[in-house]
């Protein structure tokens, strides 16, 4: 049968989904991408926050019209349904099979369960993943899970506590993926810098950089979801001097207002937030920073505001999101008092983005004149451009620099999938532009 893969979320359900492309491809079951032809529509869902939630429920509705034609039979597996499978049995007939998170050790039983066929006992491996990011660039995940317990997340009661992959295990597929041309990776977990503190007692992040670092066909090593309490001196040291590691930190620190922080249940605060942040520029110069923020968190002041705020303008950082804080079910922030009002979350996360595109703007500029390597993915619609990313870019999440297509470029020469040199000769809003260079 034809079976057609949705995956919504982050790039750790990516991971799960191409875990499960690799395994029905093995066993018999073809993957197209055009739900048009599916006669099964799997949709891996996210439901960390309401819009989320809302994106997966709209998509398992748009998926089920297919079923009118030539669809036989809708699947949800993800965060979505670990958190809600109960009501969403009886809010969405439309679904033939729900599959939790919990329960992807009998994944592939359950789907032959739903066909009507015997099965052997298979269950979804890192290592017969089908690669949906292209031929050059994949994530790696490292651990599952997350015991942080931030009030106002509801991952540990999704996915359970911080689980560490074998530092040996993680390396084969780092392996594997090398030898399939992979020359990106991704490393990836809810927070990678606690990996190895479970299985090792003791973080490993920094060793298993290094053992990554040793493949030889491995071009680029980035690591994201770097939590500020957790960068040690050794890591540091390791990005500052390695090779292959993108000078680039990924740091979430949600907040700056030690009153806040608090009620968040971060570990981190505002002194030893902005230490580690003083302490990266000075030690790695060329250091890209992103953040990611919440406002509008409950008990959240005009004054914590103006701190964050003066905190972002006064950081300039290089990346930043922001996200309007979510009432999520069962957390301890759905609880708390003093709830802020919805216009005054839009408002603040409008204030804090139009500031951070000044910063940006600024940052960008000061690229100009410089020479780059850059990753090519893509060409624009009219050819004028080679699209690509420099180690300043997470795919999906930061900008991209647009390369000119001069005429002096064999017409016929493609350069997607190659790292070529540019130079920066101008900026638009969050993205850079250039030119090939020597």
């Amino acid at each position: 049968m034809k079976i057609g893969f949705i995956s919504l979320g982050c790039s750790k359900n990516l991971v799960d989904t191409e875990m499960m492309i690799g395994l029905v491809k093995k066993y018999g079951l073809t993957v197209v991408n055009n739900p048009q032809e599916a006669e099964i529509i799997l949709i891996n869902t996210c439901g960390f926050i309401e819009s989320a939630k809302q994106e997966a429920i709209n998509t398992i509705l748009e998926m089920a019209e297919y079923k009118k034609r030539n669809c036989k039979y809708i699947i949800a597996t993800g965060c979505l349904v670990q958190r809600y499978e109960k009501e969403l049995e009886k809010a969405l007939p439309e679904v033939d099979l729900w599959i939790a998170c919990n329960e992807y050790d009998k994944f592939y039983e359950k789907i032959n369960g739903l066909l009507k066929k015997q099965t052997e006992s298979v269950t979804l491996s890192y290592f017969d993943r089908t690669i949906t990011t292209g031929n050059k660039m994949a994530y790696l995940k490292i651990a599952e899970g997350c015991s942080n317990r931030c009030t106002y997340c509801a991952i540990p009661y999704i996915r359970g506590p911080f689980v560490s992959r074998k530092m040996e295990d993680i390396i084969k597929e780092a392996n594997k993926l090398a030898e399939n041309g992979i020359e990106e990776l991704i490393v990836i977990a809810q927070d990678t810098t606690k990996y190895g503190i479970d299985i090792y007692n003791q973080p490993k992040l920094a060793q298993l950089l290094q053992e990554l670092e040793k493949i030889e066909k491995i071009k680029w090593i980035r690591f994201l979801y770097a939590y500020p309490e957790t960068i040690t001196d050794e890591l540091i040291q390791v990005v500052k001097n390695s090779k292959k590691i993108c000078h680039y930190f990924d740091i979430p620190i949600q907040h700056i207002s030690n009153k806040i922080l608090k009620r968040m249940n971060r570990k981190s605060d505002k002194s030893s937030t902005k230490s580690i942040i003083q302490k990266l520029r000075k030690e790695i110069p060329d250091v890209i920073i992103r953040t990611s923020l919440i406002v509008g968190f409950p008990g959240e002041t005009e004054e914590d505001f103006k701190e964050l705020y003066e905190f972002v303008q006064e950081t300039e950082f290089n990346k930043l999101g922001v996200f309007m804080y979510s009432k999520e079910d069962n957390t301890p922030a759905a609880k708390l008092p003093e709830q802020v009002h919805p216009a005054t979350k839009k408002s603040r996360h409008k204030k804090i983005m139009e500031l951070q595109q000044e910063i940006s703007r600024k940052k960008l500029k000061e690229k100009i004149g410089q020479k780059y390597i850059a990753l090519i993915e893509a060409k624009s619609f009219d050819n004028k451009y080679y699209i690509g990313r420099t180690y300043m870019d997470v795919p999906d999440m930061d900008g991209v620099v647009f390369i000119k297509n001069s005429q002096n470029q064999k017409q016929n020469e493609n350069l997607i999938g190659n790292f070529v040199k540019c130079k920066i000769t101008d900026v638009k809003d969050y993205d850079l532009i250039g030119e090939f260079a020597k």
